[in-house]
This record gives C-alpha cells, sequence and structure tokens, in this order.
C-alpha cells in the first residue's frame, strides 16, 4: 500500500509524498474511465446537505443565482454538472442552459432513488423535462447502501441499461454510501460510474482511506469511471481543504471530483486554491 492510499495527519500532512510535478487545475479535461466521457476535473456539486428536494445550494440561491454560478464556472472551463432529483436542481441546471450555456460543451450527471422499471421509467421523463434535455450524459442509483442492491434494483437498472441503447443516457452506475455497496459496484459489471467518498481524514466515509482506495483501484482496472466526493468530508475538512485537494488530485484511482460551493465567492478561490495546492511541496 502506498503512502497516497492510506490515512494521513492532516496537522502534519507531507506534502511533497503527494506533490504533482506540474499542476492540475479544475479545468483540466479528463476521461472518465472507459465511458467514451470527458470531463473536467472538477464537477460543479449542486447537493451540499441535499435531501428532500433542495439543498444548501437550491436554498441559499435563487435558480437564477444557481444559473448564474453554473455559468460562471463553465466560462472558466467547469464543464461538469452534478445534480440529483434529491437536491432539486434540475431546474437551476435548466436555467444555465436556456441562459446560453451549450448543452453539447457541458456533462450532466443527475441521480435517481428509482429501483423498479416503472419508477426510472418515470424518473426518466421527469429529468429530461426538468433539465430541459433530450439525454442524460450519466444517470447513477443514488444513496446505495445494501451490498445486494444489484438484485434488488434490478427493474430499474435494466431501464437504464436500455435507455443508453437508445442514446437517452451515456453511461450509468452507482452513488455508494456504504462499504458493502462499493464492494457490489467494483464487483458488477453493469457499473460504468462510481460516485465514491473519499479524502485522507476518513471523514464521513464508507471505510477507511485505505480500504476505499483499494476498493476503487479494483475499478479503475476494470475501466470503470470513479468520481470522488465529501473531498472535504462534508464541510468537516474546510481548514484542511489544500491538503484534501492535494491528496485527492494524487490518487490513481479518482479521475475527478463533485465540490458543492456554496456561492460565485467560494467558487472562485476554489479554482485558483486547486491549482496551488496540487503542486505545493
Amino acid at each position: 500500500m502506498t503512502a497516497a492510499a492510506g490515512t494521513v495527519s492532516l496537522s502534519a500532512f507531507p506534502h511533497h509524498l503527494f506533490a504533482a510535478d506540474k499542476s492540475k487545475t479544475a479545468s483540466d479535461i479528463v476521461p472518465l474511465g472507459k465511458t467514451g466521457l470527458n470531463v473536467s476535473r472538477l464537477a460543479m456539486g449542486t447537493g451540499s446537505n441535499g435531501s428532500g428536494g433542495t439543498s444548501t445550494q437550491t436554498r441559499g440561491l435563487s435558480v437564477a443565482g444557481l444559473a448564474a454560478m453554473l455559468h460562471e464556472g463553465y466560462d472558466q472551463g467547469v464543464t461538469f454538472w452534478d445534480s440529483a432529483d434529491q437536491y432539486g436542481s434540475h431546474p437551476h441546471l435548466k436555467a444555465a442552459l436556456q441562459g446560453g450555456v451549450p448543452r453539447d460543451k457541458v456533462t450532466i450527471l443527475t441521480k435517481t432513488h428509482a429501483t423498479t422499471e416503472a419508477k426510472m421509467r418515470a424518473d426518466l421523463d421527469r429529468f429530461r423535462r426538468e433539465l430541459g434535455t433530450d439525454y442524460l450524459d450519466i444517470c447513477l442509483l443514488h444513496c446505495v447502501t445494501s451490498p445486494q442492491w444489484n438484485e434488488e434494483c434490478k427493474g430499474a437498472m435494466d431501464v437504464l441499461s436500455e435507455a443508453k441503447e437508445k442514446g437517452i443516457v451515456k453511461a450509468l452506475g452507482t452513488s455508494c454510501h456504504s462499504f458493502g455497496a462499493l464492494k457490489t459496484a467494483a464487483a458488477t459489471d453493469w457499473v460504468e460510474v462510481d460516485l465514491a467518498r473519499v479524502n485522507p481524514a476518513g471523514a464521513v466515509m464508507d471505510a477507511s482511506p485505505a480500504e476505499v482506495v483499494a476498493v476503487l483501484r479494483d475499478m479503475k482496472a476494470k475501466g470503470k469511471g470513479v468520481i470522488g466526493m465529501k473531498i472535504l468530508g462534508a464541510g468537516q475538512l474546510r481548514g484542511k481543504a489544500d491538503e484534501c485537494f492535494q491528496w485527492a488530485l494524487a490518487q490513481d484511482c479518482v479521475d475527478c471530483f463533485t465540490l458543492g460551493m456554496e456561492n460565485p465567492q467560494e467558487m472562485r478561490a476554489t479554482l485558483k486554491q486547486i491549482p496551488a495546492a496540487s503542486v505545493r511541496g
């Protein structure tokens, strides 16, 4: 196990072990596994504390306000948008598209709690109406926790597979919220993309960083795309953002990561902080 895979002290963080030779930016375009999708290294998250159809972003910013922030991020090269039905952020993304962001220049990820065929079909139709798009780049089964999710969600999985064949969805997979579910995702060929909780301190994660990274490396070896989330431990590690960004950027099993920035000022600061953190020695 390399140093980059394990838990490290954030108070005495060994920056020299994680420093990149060349700065990495939020707008770098990277391949998402073998999905054929190329995404910005940073995804604009819209679901901090997201539940019941709202989130920190949708509560704190109007539809126009969040749309404007997404548009500003797009202008800075951040072309990956992370949404979900649970966050209520679909109308905000639609407004950004209607405000001048070309649909074919952004990657839109959304998530569903559907487990059955009927619910998944209804969600696909509704999501596309809410987003104002004919297709979804990535659709994930949201917040799966059961190690048997691949059996319990079979109806939804079959509909997503059919939708991919028809070009309605480009890539499919899971957002995992337990270690058992994560291991099942790694072992399941159906999963093309996984959204995984990962940070150097093990905060709000499904297992230790070393254990999670080992599973993510297995995913990468199988060609799956891996998106990191909870990079700042759901806000617990905000004071150690440099360390968390540098650690995440050094992981060979994480293609990109999503971050729920709460306002344009925070977004601007983050876009500057990421490249500086990546090469900090």
